[in-house]
């Protein structure tokens, strides 16, 4: 996937995990449409979750891409079939099913997101047979949330493969504090602490992130910064937040650093 926006140099996307958009912030989402055209009119990405539970028909990706603007992107989660269920094994036909919906987000879709079972270690030859798998039907940009620290040691295949490992809070690893894997790509879920899916994050948190995303893109590697604390939509709000704060111009600190 050759994909100028998604590739472009030091690009910093910000959303949510889902596009639900509650009561309490109706008011920065105004005008008609669905909950999605409402909310891509603030953001620029969006994480689906839900292809993780349930497969989605291709006319289903094909109107959601349809409903965004063009320089919006989208990432997907592999299904858990693949991931917790068939644990990378054996996933070719589940990999080509899932791959024939999710490719009709066209040049919107912009991720791949694997999220792995606390469960599953790395086992060097599994997770390199399903890298080759995956690499032989997308070309596209991957990123791994693994949640078994054994994997710590799979750095070298990350990079070989593309794919980059999230970083995570709150943290579960010894190595997800920090983008890791390929470096390509950085991806931050950011789940809510100190209740998980819950809490919102405070202004200073929210501050040493954007400084930490203006960072990070100097390099000249996307950025995603995905907000799943959804359950009572502090989500929506810390990435509203955010994003104004990446436009503020630099601070005395930020430039001192």
């Amino acid at each position: 996937m050759n994909d100028a926006i998604s590739n472009a140099p030091g690009r910093i996307f910000v959303g949510c995990a889902g596009w639900s958009l509650g009561r309490e912030r109706a008011a920065a989402f105004p005008g008609d449409g669905t909950h999605l055209q409402r909310y891509a009119r603030q953001f620029n990405t969006a994480e689906i979750n839900s292809s993780f539970y349930r497969p989605h028909r291709p006319q289903t990706y094909a109107r959601w891409a349809d409903s965004v603007p063009a320089d919006f992107r989208f990432s997907v989660k592999i299904p858990k079939l693949i991931s917790h269920e068939q644990q990378l094994q054996g996933s070719g036909h589940a990999l080509d099913e899932f791959l024939g919906q999710c490719s009709e987000l066209g040049e919107r879709l912009g991720c791949l997101l694997l999220q792995l079972p606390p469960s599953l270690g790395f086992e060097p030859s599994v997770a390199e047979a399903f890298f080759i798998q995956l690499r032989e039907r997308f070309d596209g940009h991957v990123v791994i949330e693994p949640r078994h620290e054994s994997w710590v040691r799979a750095q070298p295949m990350l990079v070989h493969y593309c794919v980059a490992q999230a970083t995570v809070d709150p943290s579960r690893l010894s190595n997800d504090r920090q983008p890791a894997g390929w470096p390509g790509l950085g991806y931050w879920r950011l789940h809510g602490a100190p209740r998980i899916y819950y809490s919102a994050y405070d202004e200073d948190f929210l501050m040493r992130l954007a400084v930490e995303l203006k960072a990070k893109a100097l390099s000249g590697a996307p950025m995603w910064c995905i907000f799943d604390n959804t359950a009572s939509g502090a989500a929506t709000g810390n990435a509203l937040r955010l994003i104004e704060i990446l436009a503020q111009p630099p601070s005395a600190r930020e430039q001192q650093g």
